[in-house]
């Protein structure tokens, strides 16, 4: 079952230099967690998205 999620994600942000993404997000590595949130945010605001934390470090941004 094919729901499309590859397409609705906008950008990948994260401090875990570790993370390497098979998709066609984009990836934006942070220095630390307050800069991880501010360019997460930046990024939603500008694409019209929604952060979603993953809790390891790495949040997502989708649009639904």
């Amino acid at each position: 079952m094919d729901i499309g999620i590859k397409e609705n994600i906008v950008a990948i942000v994260t401090i875990n230099k570790d993370i390497v993404s098979s998709s066609s997000a984009p990836i934006f590595y942070a220095e630390n967690e307050e800069q991880r949130e501010r360019v997460a945010l930046l990024i939603a605001k500008t694409t019209r998205g929604m952060v979603h934390d993953l809790e390891i470090g790495t949040y997502i941004i989708v649009r639904h």
